[in-house]
């Protein structure tokens, strides 16, 4: 029988190495028959990437597992609430054009579709505003639970915005103290492999010799120490389907402590690219992804001037611009022999929905929970992990695009080459077909838990005035049903509204007073 997968060493830290450290020792816990030794090496002398701010709904339990307090957490890592994105200017580049994808499914989603009565109907008010609450709630900035709700429960499924230097920070101290990582601060210099097998034994350090492991995690970022510079992986390019391949970030106070917390990431549409605006207890994290091809650095800077003048910021000569360059795409395969890579070393593309953390999240369960016996079930998982991965991957990557290639603006050259057809993938073609002639269903996908749920699509696609054929008339049950939902769903908004508190009032009672534990 093969040796025992019992050491676990994990190269890079930030939160592709924490989270991944975090989901793994929770998990397989000293003195439970599943234990293993989860070692963590992070260089002192690399700083993270540093901007990746917006969550999943997922995480809420991934921290609940790992046995972290949303209180303590909200605290610690200057967390505020998510609640979905709001795309403007994304259809037609009007002031007044904007549609949100909330992260509530649609009223009665899971007994039945509503997407066409809606569009036979009531097609006068957006698709979310008719069939999902979270719309008002957005619009007022408001919470997605009160003070007296326990912690991890919503009353509106919600995700985080965050300081994600901070939350790296938070998550080592927690791995450490908590659930007992062997922490190694030092430089990986080199990995030695065996001569046959090509496995990796070890990995050398500068200052702690080497470290041993059975199964090796490449968290080090764009550098892929190991699953580019020891495994040449090939790195499959996505620029021409996404040519976003730029990003200037830059943080903004707030006027005074009682402004308004967006309770939704802002993604506003610019000449050949989109700037993000994500709301945090004590500042604004907002950044200008473009595309150099169409471009330059100056002119995409004044764009993001221009947006910062436009929302409020009277004072930006004394700002800090951070510029980072992006390659989209991701690697051909995740898992070579005794290595996994997750987060930026597996892959980037650019942040429109919040796909980063939820791949990290993603991954580091599978590792977990199909954690390998053996060597010989190592190569059956590794298998079955890199399938799952390119699909998920290639999802994301549809999805991405459905948001470009439904726009009807033309006004520069960007969009004009990002709507065309032909740089869509085969696979999104296909469903666009099909959705002229019904509305995206779960049958439409392969898995069971996909990353976007048919509602997601919903969303995007009648947010961005996406037609699908009418049926002729609609049953007496159907109707009865259909108002129903609507009549539910005003009734839900017009009790939320009064009963929420603003994200800002929320946050500052989590700060004074804590939630209640489950």
């Amino acid at each position: 029988m093969s040796k025992l997968c019992k050491d676990i060493v994990i190269v890079g830290g930030g939160s592709a190495g924490w989270i991944t450290a975090g989901v793994i020792a929770s998990k397989h816990k000293k003195g439970s028959s599943s234990h293993v030794n989860v070692t963590l090496i992070e260089s002192p002398d690399i700083k993270p990437i540093g901007v990746g701010e917006g969550t999943w709904p997922t995480m809420r339990n991934t921290l609940r597992k790992m046995g972290i307090s949303e209180t303590e957490f909200m605290r610690e890592c200057d967390v505020s609430f998510k609640q979905g994105a709001k795309f403007a200017q994304w259809v037609t580049g009007e002031k007044d054009d904007f549609y949100y994808h909330p992260l509530v499914l649609p009223e009665g989603f899971s007994k039945g579709d509503l997407s066409q009565y809606w569009s036979s109907n009531i097609h006068s008010q957006s698709f979310s505003k008719s069939l999902c609450f979270q719309e008002d709630i957005c619009e007022n900035n408001l919470a997605p639970k009160a003070i007296t709700t326990p912690e991890y429960i919503a009353v509106a499924n919600y995700a985080y915005h965050l300081n994600s230097s901070k939350f790296s920070a938070f998550l080592k101290k927690h791995c450490i103290e908590k659930l007992g990582i062997t922490f190694v601060s030092d430089n990986v210099t080199g990995v030695n492999s065996d001569i046959k097998s090509h496995d990796i034994l070890s990995v050398t350090t500068e200052n702690s010799g080497n470290i041993s492991g059975d199964l090796f995690v490449d968290c080090t970022g764009f550098s892929s120490l190991i699953i580019d510079k020891h495994y040449n992986v090939p790195f499959i390019d996505k620029n021409e389907i996404l040519p976003i391949d730029r990003a200037i970030a830059v943080q903004i106070p707030y006027a005074d402590d009682e402004t308004n917390i967006a309770s939704h990431t802002i993604s506003t549409a610019q000449s050949a690219g989109w700037v993000w605006d994500i709301g945090l207890p004590n500042r604004r994290g907002v950044g200008h992804v473009y595309s150099s091809k169409y471009n330059d650095e100056a002119t995409a800077t004044k764009e993001l001037i221009e947006y910062l003048k436009a929302t409020g910021t009277t004072d930006t000569d004394n700002l800090t611009f951070r510029h980072i360059n992006i390659r989209p795409g991701h690697r051909e395969k995740f898992w070579v022999n005794n290595c996994v890579a997750v987060g930026l070393s597996a892959g980037f593309l650019e942040p429109l929905e919040a796909s980063a953390l939820v791949l990290i999240e993603l991954s580091a369960a599978m590792i977990s929970e199909q954690m390998p016996k053996n060597r010989e079930a190592m190569t059956i998982i590794a298998k079955r992990f890199n399938n799952l991965f390119t699909y998920r991957w290639a999802r994301i990557i549809d999805f991405l695009k459905l948001h470009y290639v439904l726009s009807k603006r033309r006004d520069t050259p960007f969009w004009c080459d990002v709507t065309s057809a032909d740089n869509t993938p085969e696979s999104l073609k296909e469903l666009l077909t099909l959705w002229k002639f019904q509305p995206p269903w779960i049958y439409d996908f392969d898995h069971a838990e996909e990353v976007f749920p048919a509602a997601s699509y919903q969303y995007v696609l009648y947010g961005m005035g996406f037609e699908t054929a009418k049926p002729e008339a609609f049953s007496q049950e159907e109707v009865m049903f259909a108002e129903q939902q609507l009549t539910n769903n005003k009734k839900n908004i017009t009790k939320l509204i009064h009963n929420l508190p603003t994200n800002r009032e929320l946050i500052n009672k989590v700060k004074q007073y804590g939630f209640q534990k489950v």
